[in-house]
């Protein structure tokens, strides 16, 4: 359990709002409110890692909406298909061409006039064109481009912060019921920054199994004070390190976080551990793993040592 940081000001409660139904769409959902979904461009961009992914322009009544896709180097075991070309002559078969071609020939006749604010009526239709349990048909990047674009269009159809957008659809889906019943009486809350420190794994390098370990200040009073303590603790580190095994040493991964050549995770763990007591912030930070163990493989003739 991460405790949160309240804010000012309370939660207002959910409006309800009338949906009309009228036919000719694909899946028989509009609004009575003007905006409509009328075209969406898809393109394509390339990433902080230098991989192609998908940006779209989404345009509705009230202006265009850019969303852009994330794409990891890590892939879990259960993750939806990131459907990339194949072609090895254009950026190494990792072009999105394909998932942009679907955004245009199939996901937006299947949208086309929907009222963005109907998240989850539009996902499903989504869903529906797709039509396969890993979105691999159509590209789980290529839905959830349009699905991001369409979330800003419809805050901004409702004349509300994305945020606030964000929370109202999380509590009127009632997949968070009992934390909405309480939230809804208290404050606005900010999430803990959590600050990726050491990378291994697909993220760098290294010998190091362990893909993320993060540092999270759970113990302090604001975002602000949170935020001070782990970039401390996070310069602290650089010290160590560098003392320790010289100055290469303390080059990051493809996150921010610094790629020693460990082969322990136990090592890594007492670098934190002693940057936190150096820092003087033991008792307000806590460790965090993201292992990422879909991308281990356990082999005896590389020398690896990983835990499995």
């Amino acid at each position: 359990f991460v405790p949160p940081f309240a804010l000012g000001g309370g939660l207002r409660s959910a409006a309800a709002t009338s949906r009309a139904h009228r036919p000719g769409t694909r899946c028989g959902v509009l609004s009575v409110h003007a905006a409509t979904i009328k075209d969406i461009c898809a393109r394509e961009i390339l990433d902080s890692r230098g991989n192609p992914t998908i940006e779209v322009d989404l345009s509705t009544e009230d202006g265009t909406f850019r969303a852009a896709v994330p794409s990891g180097a890590s892939t879990g075991e259960h993750e939806a298909l990131e459907l990339r070309d194949g072609d090895v002559a254009r950026f190494a078969g990792k072009g999105v061409l394909k998932g942009i071609q679907n955004i245009h020939c199939n996901l937006l006749p299947a949208v086309l006039n929907m009222d963005p604010t109907a998240q989850e009526a539009v996902d499903q239709c989504l869903l529906d064109a797709d039509g396969t349990h890993d979105k691999s048909a159509l590209g789980a990047n290529a839905l959830l481009a349009v699905s991001l674009a369409v979330c800003k269009a419809g805050a901004a159809s409702l004349n509300r912060p994305l945020y606030r957008h964000i929370s109202e659809l999380v509590r009127g889906s009632g997949l968070d019921q009992r934390g909405w019943e309480t939230r809804a009486r208290g404050k606005l809350q900010m999430p803990v920054p959590w600050l990726n420190v050491i990378n291994g794994g697909a993220h760098a390098g290294n010998r190091l199994a362990v893909q993320e370990i993060m540092i999270g200040a759970v113990g302090a009073s604001s975002f602000a004070q949170a935020l001070r303590v782990g970039t401390e603790v996070y310069h602290v580190l650089r010290s160590i390190i560098v003392a320790r095994y010289g100055s290469l040493s303390a080059s990051v991964g493809d996150e921010g976080g610094f790629a020693p050549d460990l082969a322990d995770v136990d090592e890594a763990l007492q670098l934190i551990s002693e940057a936190l007591h150096t820092s003087g912030h033991s008792d307000l930070v806590k460790i965090g793993l993201d292992v990422a163990a879909s991308e281990m493989v356990l082999r005896d003739d590389i020398g690896v040592p990983l835990h499995p």
